[in-house]
């Protein structure tokens, strides 16, 4: 099928300032930053100077925690807080590098602005200084490679080949202004196959949702403005991503749009990834579909809900009477807590852990009691999660952000957590949850006879990985994908391959699994079926 382009939508304006730099100076500022050019530990590409030790602020010497600006005309650096007087003092001085990152940055227009020809100059210098022989390079960097995981960081780099060998819809995506947030989410989205083939199989059908919202008075006048669907903006940005076109794209319209109907969440300020996740989905959720079920679970058919959204079990058993009272909660995601309890520094921990800890017995507190139904009064209760219903896609949410209301202090978690890329979920359902606690004398509750049928699928593959580098109010996120069994970091419009292990050793922050035998599927062959057939 051909993909389509949404025929009202522009790219934003190039900065003007970037433009008027390139007129006056051309590219001679950033092939002159090509020695300096240096892809870190992280895999990340930063700006260093070969004599020198730490880069430092010109203004504030004893500076250099926080971002720091290189001008591109006369080479100074500034702090965050001295580059706008160094833009008033030189005016015409707008465009920087971004040291940590190297990144372009408009001091006037306080924004990341986006050049190919820069993005070509990092990643040349960065393929340049992995080629080097290695009796070339000094000691430090050698002995960085004596270590398993800064050696398969500093391979993020290694196979850097032609974009036109990159799957279909693999497209970088510019930063607009601290949206890397954004982006990160988009990319795992993107890829994510039911929600990939019902967006370009045209299943929502986007001249139809129009017309049903011209009946209904929504203002149409102009596309993204109060009465648009986002659903439709983001079935069009779907389209453009696998429109085969290679050069980063700007989804400002989303962006727009996103603001519109987000409204608490709108502006240039830095958004937490999951908070953004679950915006989306709540977005495109369809409240017209919503239904509720014989027990009370509500079943919805849109597309967000389709793909995600799972069914949560909490039994709370009395103490005394052993009276057991059943809830069920639809969810999109499952957050879980890092298993910080063993004081063990050789402990590592995993996944499988973490699940284990969200579906232990867990017994409520003194000011937790809750009223027996049976005993009809308050009694201590113990607690139990467990999956009721699996869905397509897995999203697991780790805690990595740790408020402390009382301190009123905020901090971030660092702690490694490894994480399998195939996935067995068989253990956390309800049906095994049941079985290991009252034995074979019970096999089945309340209409969980289906998950001992043997039909659910409960076998899951890791495709996309979201991360967040960097302190809790200055950090960035980064996404891995993996298509054809071979792994992209995709930072926000840079693309590159990344070995198995640079993945293994991530600090992950959101992991997408997808059922097994969708993942198998989309392996073989990226087909977009019909309008007559199933999205998944």
């Amino acid at each position: 099928m051909a993909s389509r382009k949404i025929s009202s939508y522009t790219n934003p304006r190039p900065c003007l300032h970037l433009s008027s730099y390139r007129e006056n100076h051309g590219l001679s500022g950033y092939k002159s930053l090509q020695k300096s050019l240096r892809p870190s530990p992280s895999g990340c590409t930063a700006l260093v100077r070969v004599h020198s030790t730490n880069l430092r602020c010109s203004f504030c010497p004893n500076t250099t925690l926080g971002r720091l600006y290189f001008c591109l005309i006369c080479s100074s650096i500034s702090c965050r807080s001295h580059a706008d007087a160094h833009l008033l003092s030189l005016p015409g001085h707008d465009i920087s590098v971004d040291v940590k990152r190297a990144e372009l940055f408009c001091l006037s227009c306080a924004d990341q602005v986006y050049d190919p020809d820069f993005d070509s100059t990092v990643v040349a210098a960065a393929a340049k200084f992995l080629h080097t022989p290695l009796r070339r390079r000094c000691r430090k960097q050698l002995s960085l490679l004596s270590s398993p995981l800064a050696a398969a960081r500093l391979s993020s780099f290694r196979g850097i080949r032609s974009s036109l060998l990159h799957p279909w819809g693999l497209r970088g995506l510019n930063n607009l202004g601290n949206t890397c947030f954004m982006n990160s989410v988009l990319q795992a989205l993107f890829h994510t196959p039911p929600l990939r083939n019902y967006f370009l199989g045209d299943h929502h059908k986007r001249e139809v949702c129009r017309q049903r919202r011209r009946r209904r008075g929504a203002s149409m006048a102009v596309d993204g403005g109060e009465g648009s669907c986002l659903t439709c903006i983001v079935e069009g940005v779907f389209s453009d991503v696998f429109s085969g076109d290679r050069k980063p794209y700007s989804p400002a319209m989303f962006l727009y749009s996103w603001w519109k109907h987000s409204s608490n969440l709108s502006g240039y300020k830095q958004q937490d990834a999951h908070e953004f996740f679950m915006s989306i989905l709540n977005r495109i959720h369809d409240k017209e579909q919503s239904d509720l079920n014989s027990k009370g679970i509500v079943d919805c058919h849109c597309i967000a809900h389709s793909v995600f959204s799972g069914i949560l079990r909490s039994d709370i058993t009395c103490t005394v009477c052993s009276f057991m009272s059943t809830t069920y909660d639809p969810c999109v995601d499952i957050s879980l807590d890092l298993d910080l309890r063993s004081s063990d520094k050789t402990c590592i921990s995993t996944l499988n852990r973490c699940l284990d800890l969200f579906t232990r017995p867990e017994k409520l507190g003194s000011d937790q009691k809750l009223n027996c139904q049976n005993c009809r009064v308050k009694r201590d209760s113990v607690k139990q999660m467990s999956i009721r219903r699996l869905p397509l896609v897995l999203c697991f949410h780790v805690k990595r952000f740790a408020h402390s209301v009382i301190r009123k202090t905020s901090k971030k978690i660092d702690q490694y957590m490894q994480f399998p890329f195939s996935l067995d979920m068989m253990p956390y359902l309800s049906s095994s949850i049941i079985r290991n606690r009252f034995g074979n004398r019970i096999f089945a509750f309340e209409g969980d006879e289906l998950d001992l049928s043997g039909e659910i699928l409960t076998e899951f593959e890791v495709f996309a990985v979201v991360t967040h580098v960097g302190r809790l109010d200055s950090g960035h996120y980064v996404t891995y994908l993996r298509l054809r069994n071979q792994w992209y970091k995709c930072d926000d419009a840079w693309i590159t391959e990344v070995r198995e292990e640079v993945v293994r050793a991530l600090q992950a922050y959101m992991i997408y699994y997808v059922q097994k035998v969708l993942y198998n599927r989309a392996e073989e062959e990226m087909v977009i079926p019909g309008p007559g057939c199933k999205f998944f």
